[in-house]
């Protein structure tokens, strides 16, 4: 079928393949893979993802709800705080509930006895640069450092869980993993299970998966713990493209910008935010015709800068976005009111079909 841009269209063989990936790890290593909604969740392709991981991990009552809902399983939940109204729905939608103070802890182990309670914990080891993807950082607000705790872990504590990492390297999991032993070993004999958290990219090439699998089975054969961990970006990496329009070419001061039918501020944040510069399938480092590639939205800082082509580009080029299925497809607004993309999946067998397709009334009900 033709597909209808601005879209999303997400490769169902290139998401086998990384599954198959991570349940190997699973096996091999012994830990527990969980999928990380705050990174991918495409709920159509849960029971796809069932057969291969362990379950699921929540930032959120929703998350954990849309787990329970269409995974058919207990989510692992952690939230920086939980409120009194909504404890009780959390408890009922998950099986692991993971605190981030002391504080929340206290506050509401007397309404979950029958659920699994951890801590977040600093490992105060960071190998994240760029701060605001940075959970280890001076002065953050996740996760618990050693001194908090004083000597001892509470009664009822059953697990630990850090996230300290962001699309990184498996020597990089040792070293953070390192830090987490030395400050918190004396914890770890009156655990159930440790989460080791997300950021572990097992499926990006060159990754040393061996070593990865290494260092967990070393942990478990000196802690005999269940081990979580919850990988986002692993799951949909290179899973998937943005496919875009030029509409239109405007220029300025020599400088010529493309406007695409499609916004990087509302479908691509993480382009501005980070920032990280997206791959164009059609652009190429040697072509001699230059372009900033502009969003759609009147945000004037909507745009990246000097993208080269092979050729001139005209109205009504197609503008490929790779890989933009992991925190892209979770992160987008509707921002000025523009059109969203479509969400597509091509199947194993060449066939093209929508997941979801928006419309004007997905806007309407979104503002109220």
């Amino acid at each position: 079928m033709s597909i209808p841009c601005p879209a999303y269209v997400l490769n169902e063989e290139a998401l086998l393949r990384n599954l198959k990936i991570l349940r190997e790890v699973q096996e091999s290593s012994g830990c527990h893979i969980l999928i990380s909604l705050k990174a991918f969740a495409l709920w159509p392709l849960f029971p796809t993802i069932k057969k291969y991981l362990h379950g699921a991990a929540a930032s959120s009552l929703n998350e954990a709800r849309l787990i329970y809902e269409e995974m058919g399983c207990p989510a692992h939940t952690y939230s920086p705080a939980f409120s009194a109204q909504e404890i009780k729905d959390v408890a009922r939608y998950s099986s692991h509930i993971i605190f981030n103070s002391l504080a929340q802890f206290r506050a509401f182990r007397g309404q979950l006895s029958n659920r699994s309670l951890g801590i977040r914990v600093n490992p105060m080891v960071s190998v994240v640069e760029t701060d605001q993807y940075n959970p280890a950082m001076k002065g953050g607000r996740l996760g618990m450092t050693k001194t908090q705790f004083g000597d001892k872990l509470p009664g009822g504590v059953d697990g630990l869980h850090f996230h300290a990492l962001c699309e990184s390297s498996a020597s990089d999991f040792e070293r953070v993993l390192s830090g987490f032993e030395e400050q918190f070993s004396a914890f770890l004999p009156q655990l159930k299970w440790v989460n080791f958290g997300g950021g572990h990219l097992i499926t990006r090439k060159g990754y040393d998966v061996a070593r990865f699998i290494s260092i967990v089975k070393k942990f478990k054969k000196k802690y005999p713990l269940e081990v979580y961990i919850e990988p986002g970006s692993a799951i949909a990496w290179e899973t998937g493209d943005l496919i875009a329009k030029v509409l239109d070419i405007v220029e300025n001061n020599g400088i010529r910008t493309a406007i695409l039918n499609t916004s990087f501020t509302a479908h691509m944040p993480d382009t501005l935010e980070m920032p990280y510069r997206p791959e164009v399938a059609e652009s190429s480092t040697g072509g001699t015709f230059r372009y900033h590639l502009g969003g759609v939205s009147c945000l004037s800082g909507d745009f990246l800068p000097d993208y080269a082509f092979d050729k001139p580009l005209q109205t009504g080029d197609i503008i490929t976005f790779k890989d933009m299925m992991h925190y892209t497809t979770v992160k987008t607004t509707m921002f000025n009111g523009v059109r969203h993309p479509d969400i597509y999946i091509k199947k194993i067998d060449g066939a093209v079909l929508p997941l979801k397709e928006f419309s004007y009334l997905d806007y309407k009900n979104r503002m109220c």
